[in-house]
């Protein structure tokens, strides 16, 4: 893996904005969101076999689901006009039951025009609002006023605001394959997927997008993000398509897909997260939602369908983890992890990011304090999981040359095979798990984090995680010596395992124990009321909230570490 930090930014690989795929996306929006309706449409009567009796079910299952959301979840980005829109879905559903004398077929006839109302409208509700002139102005005023923030926080005085000593790339570190992603990026079509810890990821990897020299991506945003109109603002300018967790039914979900799915064959690069939400754990995502990805298999067959062989029909997978030290929401994504009962629930957005004061104290805390980002760009890979080349050739893992299309061909030509591209999905989604392993980060927080509730775990072994966060404080106490062997011991092992490319570690590693332990406390979990970890007046390790513990603990589950204790 490259090691080199980007310090500078690239220059742009499409100078001209008309070139951007987004751009012709936008000015073909009413046109593009037609489409999507259409063929989601298609999809749905294809799925339910032209059924006049399955698509009244479903017509039906989608109205009461909606009915349901409107009036148990409402949020404030939700149109006005939701009530009397599934009021005459109602109405057109009752109206066909009502007249008895319809054929099959006129039945059939009369369903598919509801369902055609429903498309039309999901189409227009997920479409990107992207505008140049807006993500112009956006990615100004992100730099801006970041950087002015940095320099607030590292450079002493009213001037300092005014300073252009930091950057930045000073504070968020971008490593990894990024001349790859650039080149391929001017070959084919990317679609990056990344690790998903806090709301801030979605502006970060917007900026990181910028930096690189990069036209923008369109997004697979949460919905709820549109809430709080400093994010809203941002979403809409940085190409967000809105993506809404609460639309669980077929119709909405079909749509979403085909959405992306065109989005990606028009040749815009996009970017979601695989995970689906926020890892409420702290765990690095194992367990990816598939839908959105399958739409990248499908984008790609759908191209060899067309003919479109060479290397412009390509689709490239690109992961990429983010780094943070602390996460502003951890304390409810964790509550959320620990108090879930598998059952599926409704998220109620959390109040850490519920109005923009809130989100503007926090980014000002955030750059006021000396914690740094990095965000690791992983090896491209194609649909199937194999590693590409600087020039988008597949290669196998004896770094021989594969021929994509070849995985979607039957008796010699390029065949739609739902159960194949279902499971070349679930292949996809195991190899970008196993790439986020490979490319995340350690960092001082996430060790000091992890040593500590491994031990408090082992002196209290008969325990479940339960009971050990019900602990009373004085019991949570390591003392500093046998806290620091066993970093030193859980580090070697990091280190073992970046050797073997199995992870990364960053530079501040480097250091001698005491400072690493130094740096990790001053870091981890520090805008939290209550500290996940502090040194008490005896020196020793105590912990002023296990579950938070717990939750920076996790980011280095999945090593295997916990067999050193």
């Amino acid at each position: 893996m490259e090691e080199n930090y980007s310090k500078h930014q690239y220059a742009p690989i499409l100078p001209k904005k008309d070139e951007w795929p987004v751009v012709k996306l936008a000015r073909e929006r009413k046109e593009f969101v037609k489409k999507v309706a259409s063929l989601s449409e298609e999809r749905i009567l294809d799925l339910i076999g032209k059924n006049p009796e399955i698509l009244k079910e479903e017509l039906e299952t989608t109205l009461y689901r909606e009915k349901l959301r409107i009036k148990q979840n409402p949020w404030d980005v939700d149109p006005d006009d939701e009530g009397p829109f599934w009021g005459e879905v109602k109405n057109n559903l009752l109206q066909i039951h009502s007249e008895s004398s319809l054929t099959k077929a006129k039945k059939l006839e009369a369903y598919k025009a509801v369902l055609s109302k429903i498309t039309s409208r999901y189409s227009e509700e997920i479409a990107s609002n992207f505008k140049a002139t807006h993500y112009k102005f956006t990615r100004r005023v992100v730099t801006y006023g970041f950087s002015r923030l940095l320099n607030a926080a590292r450079v002493k005085g009213f001037g300092s605001l005014f300073s252009n000593q930091y950057t930045l790339q000073d504070k968020i570190q971008i490593t990894g394959q990024t001349e790859q992603i650039r080149e391929l990026a001017t070959k084919g079509t990317i679609v990056m997927v990344p690790t998903h810890f806090s709301n801030l990821d979605s502006i970060l990897i917007g900026w990181i997008i910028s930096v690189l020299g990069m036209p923008p991506f369109i997004y697979g945003a949460g919905l709820n993000l549109f809430n709080i109109s400093i994010f809203a603002y941002f979403m809409n300018a940085l190409g967000a398509y809105k993506v809404d967790r609460r639309k669980k039914n077929l119709m909405y979900l079909e749509t979403l897909k085909t959405y992306s799915k065109e989005a990606i064959r028009f040749g815009c690069h996009s970017l979601f997260f695989p995970g689906g939400t926020r890892s409420r754990s702290g765990i690095i995502e194992s367990k990816l939602k598939l839908g959105l990805l399958s739409t990248a298999i499908e984008a790609q067959r759908a191209n060899f369908q067309q003919g479109i062989s060479d290397v412009s029909g390509k689709i490239f997978i690109v992961p990429v983890t983010i780094n943070y030290h602390f996460v502003l929401e951890a304390p409810s994504l964790i509550q959320d992890y620990l108090s879930q009962t598998g059952q599926e629930r409704y998220y109620k957005e959390n109040d850490e990011f519920s109005n923009s004061y809130k989100i503007s104290k926090f980014l000002f805390k955030f750059f006021t304090k000396g914690s740094d980002i990095s965000v690791s760009i992983g090896r491209a890979m194609d649909v199937m999981g194999n590693y590409v080349d600087q020039d988008g050739r597949s290669l196998d893992k004896w770094g021989r040359e594969v021929n994509t299309e070849e995985y979607f061909m039957s008796n010699g030509k390029v065949t739609v095979d739902a159960q194949r591209e279902e499971e070349y999905t679930q292949m996809l989604g195991k190899r970008i798990v196993e790439e986020f392993h490979k490319i995340n980060r350690v960092f001082s927080s996430h060790l000091v984090a992890f040593v500590a509730f491994e031990l408090i775990q082992t002196k209290n072994a008969k325990m479940d995680l339960f009971d050990l966060i019900r602990l009373p404080q004085e019991d949570l106490v390591v003392g500093y010596e046998e806290f620091k062997a066993a970093c030193q011991v859980v580090l070697d092992k990091i280190f073992e395992l970046k050797a073997q490319e199995k992870i990364d570690a960053a530079p501040h590693l480097y250091r001698s124990m005491d400072e690493i332990i130094t740096h990790g406390l001053e870091n981890v979990g520090m805008y939290h009321a209550k500290r996940p970890l502090i040194k008490n007046k005896e020196g020793n390790l105590a912990t002023e909230d296990m579950s938070l513990l717990y939750f920076y603990h996790n980011r280095l589950h999945g090593y295997g570490l916990e067999k050193l204790f």
